[in-house]
């Protein structure tokens, strides 16, 4: 079985981890790339700068993050609003913001309707 080469943009992952983020930034849409020609912001500067000196499992409120080739293979705690979630990133995820990989909202699952809910309730007897 042929293994599959990844390519973004017809860019290896070995050549996209030596581009400058100006170079890499063409490769990506339009809403990325304008964030990425921009300043980064204080808290994306500090996540790059703790990411270098202590390489995994690093937490982050930091959502809007664009992910970028030099991410590849390191473990992001993401903040979920309640709690971190451990997202291991992939060579898929590059040009992704950090937050479509932990989900804010749950699937709502409703139970019976209590007592006094509805008129309908009234009928049903209370054993």
């Amino acid at each position: 079985m042929v293994q599959k080469i990844f390519t973004y943009r017809g860019k290896t992952l070995d050549e996209l981890k030596r581009l400058s983020l100006k170079e890499f930034a063409k490769l990506v849409p339009a809403r990325q790339r304008r964030s990425l020609l921009r300043e980064p912001t204080a808290a994306q500067r500090q996540f790059y700068k703790r990411l270098e000196k202590k390489g995994n499992n690093i937490k982050t409120h930091n959502r809007d993050l664009i992910i970028i080739p030099a991410l590849v293979g390191k473990m992001v705690l993401i903040y979920q609003g309640k709690e971190y979630v451990a997202t291991p990133i992939t060579e898929e995820m590059i040009g992704h913001y950090l937050g479509e990989f932990a989900l804010t909202r749950k699937k709502v699952s409703h139970s019976a309707p209590g007592i006094g809910a509805t008129r309908s309730s009234a009928s049903v007897s209370v054993r």
